[in-house]
This record gives structure tokens, C-alpha cells and sequence, in this order.
């Protein structure tokens, strides 16, 4: 693996982070005068769906007019301690194809997400992010390479945080939920719609398990498109995980405007969830060159 694949697995949050700031967050419960997105018609079969938090079953549902508030949604979200993964990472981009790259991913929430990337029989990369910092060491180089969220925000235009990267990764909302929140309902989904500044995000909750299987991100400006889907849930003690996220970003650029597509796949052999700390060993030998 060459250096690039190092850092392709933070890719989907740079782009997903560009262009929004979370403290900002709005829902589509904004008046028409607010936000694009509470002026966009819902189509003649679908429905806004009425439904108390607590209330899980969607017989029980009471069907209203297409612009009629509804009562929140309780989507289900992971809760967990300590998380440790062996998982496959592919990637395919306009430079770049490579498929089944292992990587380890040892996670404790709110506060460290680890990462180990192995190739034939050996450690090629070993990364470390905080709520403070992001720090990658490339073994087979001989660097590391040091970032804040600070220096990431100027470099980018855009916020990066870890809430955010911890979200993606257990397959929880990137963008929280309001409590206000309004659903609209189409086929076995029920669809979040917000406002994140120049983001019109789609969020599709399954009616079945009330988890995130689908996000649809647009940038208006320039109709740059984030799509990130969970797939192959599967029970990891009484929590449903998806083993599968399917990201596309497809990307305009130059004056043709032509559009730059990634696709990226992480696939889980094993996730477990647990009460003890896994350990996150890391550290940067004296040799090591600092390239930022």
C-alpha cells in the first residue's frame, strides 16, 4: 500500500465535514421562508408519518397531511463502551484501485479511535484520532503526520470534529437528530430531511429496525453528492451493526465540470463490544520524520 492509501479512509468525513458547521445543524422544521427543503413537495404516495418516540410500531401509525408536523422519531443508535473490529477497506478512485486492505479499528467512545493497517503479514500504518488531534505513523516511509481539527479546518474550509468521524464509523446519525424532527414516510423507510448550511441531507431510517441505512448528502452550490450506505446488519450483542458501508462521492471539478467519482467499501469480519478497554498502543519512534 502506498502512502495515498493511507489516508483514504477519512476521505468520505473530510468531504461529508466541507461544507457544514454542527453547532448550525437545522431540520427541515424551519418555515418556508427559512429553508429550501420544507418548500419541496412530497410525492402523491408517500406520507408524513405521526409517531411518538417510544412508539415502534408502524401499524400504529396515524397518517396526516403532507404538511402536518410530526412527533419525533426514536432512531436507534449504537451504544457502547469500548469497540474493537477487524475489518477490509476497498477503494476505487480517478488515481487509485486497490481491494480488501486489512485494517483493525479499536474505538472507545467520546474518546479514541484506533486504527491499524496491516499488509502481507505486516503493519504498513498505525493511526490514532482524538477529540484533540489526528496523528498517522507511515511504517513503511519512516514518517508520521500530525493534524488538529484546527489546522484540518483552515487547510479544508470546513469543520472537522470527532463526534462526527465516531458517527460514521458504528453507523450513527453524522448529523443529530432534532428533537423536533419531522419524518417523511416512502416505501419501508422513513426519510429525515435537513438542512445542514449548504447541505440537503436525506436521511433513511428503515421502518423495520428504526436504524440509518441510507444517507443522501447534496451540496446545492454545486450539486456535489456524499452517499453512504449500511448494509448486512447483524446482531452484536443485542445492538444491530452494519458489517457493510458502501461510500460514493461524486465530485465536480475544472471548468468542464466533470464529475470525479470514489467509491469506497468497508467490510467487518468481526465487531465486538466491550466493557474493558482493548488498549491503544501508540507511539512514534525517535527516527521517524515529522512531515507535518
Amino acid at each position: 500500500m502506498n502512502k495515498t492509501a493511507i489516508w483514504v479512509l477519512a476521505l468520505p468525513f473530510f468531504w461529508l465535514t466541507s461544507c457544514h458547521k454542527p453547532r448550525s445543524s437545522k431540520n427541515i422544521n424551519k418555515s418556508a421562508a427559512d429553508t429550501t427543503v420544507a418548500s419541496i413537495p412530497v410525492a402523491a404516495d408517500t406520507a408524513v408519518i405521526s409517531i411518538s418516540a417510544g412508539d415502534v410500531d408502524s401499524s400504529s401509525a396515524t397518517t396526516k397531511t403532507s404538511t402536518e408536523a410530526a412527533a419525533p422519531l426514536a432512531v436507534k443508535e449504537l451504544q457502547f463502551d469500548y469497540l474493537v473490529a477487524k475489518s477490509k477497506f476497498s477503494f476505487k478512485g480517478r488515481k487509485q484501485d486497490f481491494d480488501n486492505t486489512n485494517v483493525n479499528i479499536r474505538m472507545k467512545r467520546d474518546s479514541v479511535i484506533w486504527m491499524s493497517v496491516t499488509g502481507i503479514g505486516f503493519e504498513v500504518a498505525r493511526g490514532i484520532i482524538t477529540p484533540d488531534s489526528i496523528v498517522f505513523i507511515d511504517k513503511i516511509h519512516k514518517d508520521y503526520f500530525v493534524f488538529t481539527y484546527e489546522q484540518l479546518s483552515k487547510q479544508y474550509n470546513f469543520e472537522l470534529n470527532f463526534p462526527l468521524l465516531q458517527a460514521v464509523i458504528v453507523g450513527n446519525m453524522p448529523f443529530g437528530q432534532q428533537p423536533d424532527a419531522r419524518f417523511v414516510k416512502e416505501n419501508d423507510f422513513y426519510i429525515l430531511k435537513q438542512i445542514v448550511d449548504r447541505l440537503e441531507v436525506d436521511n433513511y431510517v428503515a421502518e423495520r429496525t428504526l436504524k440509518l441505512s441510507r444517507l443522501l448528502a447534496t451540496e446545492v452550490p454545486t450539486q456535489n453528492t456524499f452517499t453512504l450506505d449500511y448494509e448486512d446488519f447483524r446482531d452484536v450483542q443485542g445492538s444491530l451493526f452494519p458489517f457493510v458501508s458502501q461510500i460514493m462521492l461524486n465530485v465536480r471539478s475544472g471548468q468542464e465540470q466533470a464529475v470525479n467519482q470514489t467509491s469506497m467499501r468497508l467490510k467487518h469480519s468481526k465487531v465486538e463490544l466491550v466493557s474493558a478497554s482493548p488498549g491503544f498502543p501508540f507511539s512514534i519512534p525517535s527516527s521517524y520524520k515529522r512531515k507535518r
